[in-house]
């Protein structure tokens, strides 16, 4: 298992077992240094069960935003209720390292193979991860993450793109 999908198990485990947020390693593994924006994403049996993150840094170290995030997806994702104890043995996890989003003209630019997506229009900002099952084209792509801000289809919205380093 990749050092930073342990840290989110860890991190997971300890909180839902014990109500403790875990320490980062000491020395601090280069790969868990820095700030990136990160999403932490737990499945069920294959299936979605919590996925919460941030597209910019929000703490001091990568470490940092993968241990609150991975508390987050299991316990705050509005959409499922949180994480049992009796759970854990069947989830399995992923992390996302984010680029930083840049700004596109147009859908031209997008390929939801390569590039997650932020629109954004007045406060409403809706994200879609790169790479995900079913979502095949630009238009798709935008159209949910449209939906998942609040944005109407016709909407005019800002895009932005960004990459993803994805651990399993």
């Amino acid at each position: 298992m990749h050092p930073l999908v342990d840290l989110a198990r860890k991190s997971i485990e300890a909180y839902v077992r014990e109500g403790k947020t875990i320490q980062l390693p000491e020395p601090l593994p280069t790969e868990m240094s820095g700030k990136a924006g990160v999403f932490v994403c737990v499945k069920k049996h294959g299936e979605l069960r919590g996925c919460i993150g941030t597209y910019l840094p929000s703490c001091d170290s990568i470490g940092t935003e993968i241990i609150m995030n991975a508390i987050s997806a299991v316990t705050k994702d509005p959409r499922f209720r949180p994480v049992g104890s009796d759970e854990l043995r069947d989830l399995a996890y992923s992390v996302d390292i984010l680029s930083c989003p840049e700004k596109v003209p147009d859908i031209s630019r997008l390929d939801p193979r390569k590039y997650g997506v932020i629109v954004v229009s007045g406060n409403r900002r809706g994200l879609l991860l790169p790479d995900l099952e079913g979502v095949d084209d630009a238009g798709e792509q935008l159209r949910i993450a449209k939906m998942k801000a609040g944005i109407l289809p016709q909407e005019e919205v800002e895009i932005y793109r960004f990459e993803v380093r994805r651990y399993t």
